[in-house]
């Protein structure tokens, strides 16, 4: 908590008078990029967007997109007062929780039935190793494209995934601070400036510092967190933009496993209770750094070359108390301590060219791509005895500061490398007014090299190549009202060893996608359905010769309906929802029984967030916003028997007023009705809700 005081007075340290500025103006051509900001300043007040540079890596009215895509607005952000990228992903219409790994970050997410752990920044990506749960501080808006995402991203899974775009310099000068903190014990602060370096504004500048601290709902959980994010972007002629963006995070925190669910347990500990083990010697060290240089170069007034390149490393290091089991009365945990160091690093090279042309009638938008990656990854783990007697504790009445136990085992100690090399090919085409047709496709190949050095393990290495494509067509039935169709397919490489030596083939996905869009109440407000029926094939399943091992036999279905609502209700109210029914089990499997539920995903689902702001009387400047998510029952693994998470429904009030146009205030109260709630499970651990919480704060912009 000291720390994030400490950080709060330095960030109003900063005045905007160290950074240069000009009175001259340049007048610069329009160059859409991946990282750019939404539109322009109205469409940055709003809740829906219209185009999405994320869906199709090209600049595309929403509306022509034959896929259910959804984003999350810098508005929403401002609004909701979020400080996590997974708190903006409860309003984004069938995003669930899954594993957060102990607290850490961002590792699992739930969309369309399946479980993945990837997603990008700025069209990169950036979920290697174990990355730091993203800032909202850093963010302008966030994409959601459900279904999957091959031809445009490479190896991910079928269910969907989402883009994060960040904030991007402005030439005109601006700082914000900002401060929040919670009852919980949270205390946060922030710095964001921009502005130009230059008098005729070629070079800008934005910096985005944070400082954050203290306390949680979890006994004897505190944290640390800081972030530096610089951007700087140069306008190096009238055709040519370059922009080189880092983000480079320290996060403080203890592995905290939450609620175990052995089958043999009597009950779980109160949500608050923390059995892991105290102290600031018991943390682990997450640091991530990532650095972009991008740039954009127009060729003529229809084609452009864009590209960039991306360095990734990070280290994840400390102590932590994991669980062996639980004993014969059903209360006492068996546990382990150990050591752990993980590091990862990754290079990503795009280069893309895209254009538009003619071929009699019909109008082509073309995007053609290459990327290269290498990623490079080592970790190794040590363990204190595994026996259920070892380093006991009370789940319901946890007596924290034992002795520890001597590390006797090695558990993990491996070293992966993955090269992947792409090409793919994407054309827009304008049949006809109404009729709109995407085909695109992307050759992928894969270079997987696994070194495990316990002894008596098994290494291998493995090279596979696959052709993701992807066809959609959408007709406008009138102005406002589009149907879309599409069928598209994933390849993602699996991991591990099979009782032969060698290496798994790779999970193969196939969705279809038929869905509607419409445009009502002048074009403010957006309503978008969708019904989808997805294929996961090769998914690891038990050998039958040997269950220590597995083979790539499984097949997993999904299908279901999603509902998505977006935009302007009133001027004065703004909302944000989504619905979303998923069936999705296992179809087959070597020792699951078809029909198993898949862990971690609910049959129903939906968000609503509706913001009601007063522009004018005695209460201009007032904003008033109820959110309320409802998440049903889940299983916590997928298994033949296992534990369930009970369905819960959070509600959230949220308030703010612009006292001054400089000075903003927000008094939040979040789950309202104090829900008692399991978020996400991994295997046989899950993890708490927050309880209710009063989140209060400011920004001041000058």
């Amino acid at each position: 908590m000291r720390y994030a005081l400490t950080s709060l007075c330095l960030l109003n340290v900063f005045s905007p008078a160290v950074w240069a500025e000009g009175s001259n103006e340049l007048a610069l051509p329009a160059i859409d990029i991946q990282a750019s900001s939404q539109g322009a300043a109205s469409e940055r007040e709003a809740y829906r967007a219209t185009h999405t540079s994320s869906a199709t890596r090209t600049d595309t009215d929403i509306h022509e997109v034959p896929q259910s895509v959804s984003v999350i607005t810098n508005k929403v952000l401002e609004d909701s007062n979020v400080t996590r990228l997974q708190d903006a992903l409860d309003y984004g219409g069938g995003i669930g929780r899954a594993n957060n790994f102990g607290g850490q970050g961002l590792t699992t997410y739930t969309v369309r039935g399946f479980t993945t752990g990837e997603f990008y920044r700025n069209g990169f990506p950036v979920n290697r190793g174990y990355p730091n749960a993203p800032d909202a501080n850093t963010i302008d808006h966030v994409d959601i494209l459900r279904g999957p995402a091959a031809t445009m991203y490479g190896r991910s899974d079928p269910g969907g995934t989402f883009n994060v775009v960040t904030q991007q310099p402005e030439a005109e000068q601006k700082t914000s601070i900002g401060g929040q903190m919670d009852d919980q014990g949270m205390y946060r602060g922030t710095l964001d400036t921009t502005g130009a370096l230059n008098d005729s504004k070629t070079l800008t500048y934005r910096l985005n510092l944070l400082g954050e601290g203290g306390d949680s709902f979890r006994d004897h959980v505190e944290t640390e967190r800081y972030d530096l994010a610089p951007v700087i972007e140069w306008q190096a002629t009238d055709d040519t933009r370059i922009t080189f963006e880092g983000d480079y995070m320290r996060n403080n925190h203890p592995l905290d496993r939450g609620n175990t669910h052995y089958g043999s347990q009597i009950g779980v500990g109160n949500r608050d209770t923390y059995v892991w083990e105290k102290g600031s010697d018991n943390l682990l060290h997450n640091d991530n750094n990532v650095s972009q240089l991008r740039f954009e170069h127009l060729l003529n007034d229809n084609w452009k070359l864009s590209g960039g390149v991306q360095w990734l490393d990070g280290q994840l290091k400390g102590n932590a108390v994991e669980a062996n089991g639980i004993q014969a009365d059903g209360r006492t945990l068996g546990r382990n301590f150990n050591w752990r160091k993980l590091e990862w690093n990754d290079q990503d090279f795009q280069l893309n060219l895209s254009g538009t042309f003619n071929t009699g009638s019909i109008e082509h938008t073309l995007l053609t791509g290459l990327e290269y990656e290498e990623y490079d990854y080592k970790s190794i783990i040590m363990r204190s005895s595994g026996a259920l007697t070892a380093y006991p504790i009370d789940i319901f009445n946890p007596v924290l500061g034992q002795a520890r136990p001597a590390l006797t085992r090695t558990t993990t100690h491996d070293h992966e490398k993955l090269k992947s090399t792409a090409a793919f090919v994407q054309d827009q085409m304008r049949l006809t007014e109404r009729l709109k047709l995407l085909v695109g496709a992307r050759i992928e190949r894969d270079e997987h090299d696994y070194d495990n050095k316990l002894p008596n393990s098994v290494d291998w290495n493995k090279s596979e190549s696959a052709v993701t494509p992807r066809y959609g067509l959408v007709y406008d039935l009138t102005p406002d009202v589009a149907l879309y169709g599409s069928y598209s397919e994933s390849f993602k490489p699996n991991t591990g060893a099979s009782r032969e030596g060698g290496g798994f083939d790779a999970e193969e996905g196939k969705s279809y996608e038929l869905g509607v869009k419409w445009k009502t109440l002048e074009d403010q407000l957006t309503v978008d359905a969708a019904i989808f029926h997805t294929i996961k094939d090769n998914v690891l399943t038990l050998d039958p010769v040997d269950s220590n091992y597995s083979v790539a036999a499984g097949r997993v279905r999904s299908r279901g309906f999603d509902l998505n609502v977006a935009g302007n209700i009133t001027p004065q109210w703004r909302v944000l929802g989504g619905y979303s029914y998923v069936d999705a089990e296992v179809a087959k499997d070597n020792s699951l029984q078809t029909g198993t539920r898949l862990a971690n995903i609910p049959r129903s689902s939906y968000n609503l967030l509706n913001v009601y702001e007063f522009h004018e009387g005695t209460l201009n400047g007032l904003g008033l916003g109820l959110g309320v998510r409802h998440v049903a029952d889940r299983a916590g693994q997928t298994a033949n028997s296992t534990y369930n998470m009970a369905s819960y429904t959070v509600a959230d009030v949220l308030s703010f007023y612009q006292i001054t146009p400089k000075l903003r205030v927000n008094l939040d109260l979040k789950n309202v009705f104090n829900e008692d709630y399991e978020e996400g499970a991994f295997n046989l651990y899950a993890y708490p809700g927050a309880p209710r919480t009063v989140q209060t704060g400011f920004t001041y912009t000058f």
